[in-house]
């Protein structure tokens, strides 16, 4: 069973913001053996949205606990592009391949619909992610580049009823 939980930074507890900062950097540095600046001073310009599992410990003196299964963060339009965008997109290595990222990303985008209507959305995708992000309309909209060692692509969701204009 699957929590999903959309807070602002000052909404998250101490433990939930723990959990959420060390999967970032299993995923993101660790397994792609990457080092950059995971901490950007743009968490407190996001909306993060998180999926939880929690998982019950024997003794029922014991809180239940819970574990970060995926992860984004939608920055406010001006903080890291004009429109609003998503990034720091991750599935734990346990969630993979259960349907879970595609999820994350529809929630997101919802999100985005309903607190940004008739905005487009831009994304630093990973090249090797494009045909994931196509299917969610977003569309190249850059040569690919280099960023922090790993091949990406800038793409852009344009908003309904906005197609044609960028």
């Amino acid at each position: 069973m699957i929590d999903w939980s959309g807070s602002y930074l000052d909404e998250i507890s101490t433990f939930d913001m723990y959990r959420i900062l060390k999967a970032r950097q299993d995923v993101f540095v660790v397994e792609q053996n990457c080092v950059y600046q995971d901490m950007d001073s743009i968490d407190q310009y996001a909306w993060h949205l998180c999926a939880w599992q929690k998982k019950s410990r024997e003794s029922e003196l014991e809180k239940a606990e819970k574990t970060l299964m995926a992860y984004l963060r939608v920055v406010f339009p001006g903080h890291k592009y004009a429109e609003p965008s998503i990034g720091r997109v991750l599935t734990t290595q346990e969630a993979r391949g259960t349907g879970l990222g595609k999820q994350l990303l529809e929630r997101a985008l919802l999100y985005i619909d309903q607190k940004y209507p008739h905005q487009h959305v831009r994304i630093s995708a990973q090249s090797h992610l494009h045909q994931f992000y196509a299917a969610f309309s977003f569309v190249s909209v850059s040569e690919p580049y280099d960023e922090d060692g790993i091949p990406h692509v800038e793409m852009l969701r344009r908003a309904p009823g906005l197609v044609g204009q960028q």
